[in-house]
């Protein structure tokens, strides 16, 4: 039997209808029309990467404006829609990141992504009983907009200038210069073919035994994946031994 004609794709915070012409649905929609017969598939894939910095640099609102889409956004879209879901016995595909495995910088983009895995994976326990499934996808560093190096940069940036002088004498000019300068080399290790990712979703969608993760990029499967099952401080000492140190560092 093939599946209900009806997929929806968030991104950026709105949700995208595709391939069904009864069903207009927008992010604060509850229900679809009573045509529709379920909803088979649905593809959270909103995601903003800013503003990104040393903890100590933020504020609680910037924690927020990421928080607000990459987390909060996927569990109020997915609640709304699981009804039809359900109804369909259809997949629920979340779009996480190597950086909810090993969090490698500060700011809420990490924290985000620790969420969407929690929350996939208690989701896909509690559905499993009514025959939808769940799947993750983890990608390592691919080239978006999300991962732009530039945006990334203002944002250090940005952080840095309203950071307290109590933090600026702790972390240092040259703390500062040469994160920026790593941020900008960023662009050299990315992956272009974003095909590796929908390649993904589409085998969640439709496979008949879909994978739990799918872990797309050659950084996600040879680095991200083997270091985040390393012993705590081996990952530790790794990521140290990376980034630059503070001026005050002991």
């Amino acid at each position: 039997m093939s599946p209900p004609h009806t997929v929806l794709t968030q991104l950026e915070g709105e949700l995208e209808p595709q391939l069904c012409p009864h069903c207009k649905v927008s992010a604060q929609s509850s229900s679809l029309p009573s045509v529709c017969p379920g909803l088979w598939g649905l593809v959270n894939n909103a995601g903003i990467s800013v503003p990104t910095a040393p903890n100590e640099w933020l504020t609680k609102p910037d924690f927020v404006k990421i928080l607000n889409v990459n987390l909060l956004g996927v569990i109020e879209v997915t609640l709304s829609l699981l009804p039809l879901v359900r109804k369909a016995k259809g997949r629920v595909v979340n779009v996480s990141s190597v950086m909810g495995r090993v969090a490698l910088y500060g700011g809420g983009y990490c924290i985000s992504k620790y969420g969407v895995e929690a929350f996939s994976d208690s989701l896909r326990r509690e559905l499993s009983h009514f025959g939808v499934k769940v799947a993750i996808i983890e990608p390592g560093y691919f080239k978006t907009f999300v991962t732009s190096s530039a945006v990334i940069s203002r944002s250090f940036q940005d952080a840095w200038d309203r950071a307290s002088p109590e933090v600026k004498e702790a972390y240092g000019e040259r703390f500062l210069a040469r994160t920026l300068k790593a941020i900008g080399s960023w662009n050299k290790l990315g992956t272009q073919d974003l095909s590796l990712v929908t390649n993904c979703m589409e085998h969640a969608l439709t496979a008949c035994h879909p994978r739990t993760r799918y872990s797309p990029g050659w950084d996600a499967k040879l680095i991200y994946l083997p270091m985040s099952y390393m012993p705590t401080f081996l990952v530790d000492a790794m990521i140290n031994l990376c980034n630059p140190r503070p001026a005050k560092a002991m």
